[in-house]
């Protein structure tokens, strides 16, 4: 029964998780490709397995077209990885906006991107919010939260899923599980274990039944 409500939901809710994939892409590809590299040397030495530099107290800002802001990322800390060509960013905080201005919001204790930030990792308080907005319709979508100690992300199977609970809220709608699979190439959204939902009526208008 869940599953059934969950995948009749709004169409355009559905995506939030494509445009936080995006945006945290966005944010960390500029990181791995900007960042130092290391010195080419004749010998050829050990793969070290300690990081090779860091960053502290950083900000990242991207431009559109025209000087639109696209996004912006924050960090307390980051790390580059060599062994595995990955970023760790701690205490991250990216906000992003869509080409009408529409803002995605993703925060986490912790961060964790493969080199083209095709994968994207949160931990700990991982967070992502997408504010109520109009489609092209005009009609309002609600505000939409994933909230959870873990998401996964990843931008070439288009898919988002936790292996720990995971609590999802569309307005006043609840929906809480042990575990979440997100397919956004089918549209459907799966939550396996505990799975509870709450979904609150819209309250007619006034003078209306």
């Amino acid at each position: 029964m869940i599953r059934l409500l969950l995948i009749v939901w709004d169409r355009l809710s559905i995506y939030l998780p494509i445009a936080v994939m995006g945006l945290m892409a966005l944010g960390t590809y500029w990181l791995v490709q900007n960042s130092p590299k290391a010195v080419a040397t004749a010998q050829e030495r050990p793969q070290r397995t300690d990081p090779d530099y860091f960053m502290k107290d950083f900000s990242v800002t991207t431009f559109g077209e025209g000087g639109r802001l696209k996004s912006e990322v924050f960090g307390v800390a980051a790390r580059h990885f060599p062994a595995s060509d990955t970023v760790e960013i701690d205490k991250v905080r990216i906000r992003s906006f869509d080409d009408q201005g529409r803002l995605t919001t993703a925060t986490a204790n912790r961060a964790l991107t493969n080199s083209d930030a095709t994968i994207v990792e949160l931990f700990g308080n991982a967070l992502l919010i997408r504010d109520a907005q109009q489609d092209k319709t005009g009609a309002l979508v609600p505000r939409i939260e994933f909230r959870g100690e873990y998401l996964h992300a990843n931008t070439d199977t288009e898919r988002v899923t936790s292996n720990k609970p995971v609590e999802l809220r569309r307005g006043n709608d609840v929906f809480v599980g042990d575990t979440m699979d997100y397919d956004n190439v089918n549209q459907t959204m799966v939550m396996q274990g505990r799975v509870k939902g709450v979904i609150v009526q819209d309250k007619p208008p006034k003078g209306k039944p």
